[in-house]
């Protein structure tokens, strides 16, 4: 009897959900996502291009500018389509591998941008707090085996979640509250206990993201201490403004994702509004915004740019 139930109750999709209450106009609600998404990918398109493309680039900070502009990518390339889909054609249903694949790589995806923007903390720590060795501790080969290592660490920790969740039942409700799948909250959907996965999940954030956090926090006291230190004001504001586009891109990525993730695990189950414009920040806003940043704080960089596109 207990099998027949499983099988009864075991659907094969879940279903995917735009803003609620606000089906009539899900169209016009995709035009600003479209923008963006343009917006982004030709954005992060073009640092990737201008740092491939010229010789005087091929320093660690723009290295690993275009190693976040390429994470950012792909992050738009795992969750875009589901949105899309949702808004433009009401495209609704994914079905449950589809759901593991793309939770799988969001996640991933996201312990992979934290790696990249603590290597770029580590940057500006070196850079500001021991400058005459800079060029001597963050060689390229270095640079490109942290990165390796940092990208291995987060495919690797993330790969049992889909497994894990794919050993469950599911049954009763199928609707997903975002336009995508995330782990926090298909793996409430199960029939089954999920204390396995509810440890699990908050291990790898607490052994990835948390000491991320704390190690660009210290990176950033040492920064403040070494910077305040210098005789000349002038110095120390020039040093300070290296960091400015580096926090902005902290900023824009960590309160979206401890924000999403404290509301997942802590919030109110039927208080969705403020989950679903967290989903939309955490996916959108850092590719839109990194780029322009990074091009209008670094002179450099937007010389190169304006370079390439007068000729």
């Amino acid at each position: 009897m207990s099998s027949l139930n499983d099988t009864t109750f075991q659907f094969a999709v879940f279903l995917l959900t735009g803003i609620p209450g606000h089906e009539e106009v899900q169209f016009w609600i995709c035009i600003p996502f479209c923008c963006m998404y343009v917006i982004s990918i030709v954005g992060n398109t073009v640092i990737l291009f201008i740092v491939k493309a010229d010789p005087s680039l091929h320093e660690p900070m723009y290295i690993l500018l275009s190693m976040l502009a390429l994470t950012d990518l792909g992050l738009l390339t795992a969750t875009m389509p589901t949105i899309l889909g949702v808004y433009l054609f009401n495209s609704r249903e994914i079905s449950l591998n589809a759901c593991f694949a793309q939770e799988y790589f969001i996640h991933s995806l996201s312990l992979i941008e934290s790696s990249m923007l603590l290597l770029m903390a580590f940057d500006r720590f070196v850079a500001i707090c021991d400058p005459l060795r800079y060029a001597s501790i963050l060689t390229l080969p270095r640079i490109g085996k942290m990165g390796l290592l940092l990208v291995v660490r987060s495919v690797s920790l993330i790969l049992p979640l889909p497994f894990l969740l794919k050993r469950f039942q599911y049954c009763g409700s199928n609707v997903l509250s975002h336009s995508y799948c995330l782990h926090q909250e298909v793996m409430k959907l199960a029939c089954s206990d999920i204390t396995v996965n509810s440890f699990y999940g908050f291990s790898v954030k607490f052994l990835t993201v948390f000491s991320d956090i704390v190690l660009i926090f210290l990176s950033y006291v040492m920064i403040l201490k070494t910077a305040l230190s210098l005789t000349s004001c002038t110095e120390s504001l020039r040093a300070l403004n290296t960091c400015v586009s580096h926090l902005c891109a902290v900023l824009l990525f960590y309160i979206p994702e401890i924000s999403l993730s404290m509301l997942h695990r802590f919030g109110n189950s039927s208080a969705h509004f403020p989950q679903i414009v967290l989903s939309y920040i955490y996916v959108l806003v850092p590719p839109l915004v990194n780029p322009i940043v990074y091009s209008v704080k670094s002179k450099h960089f937007r010389a190169r740019i304006i370079k390439v596109f007068y000729k």
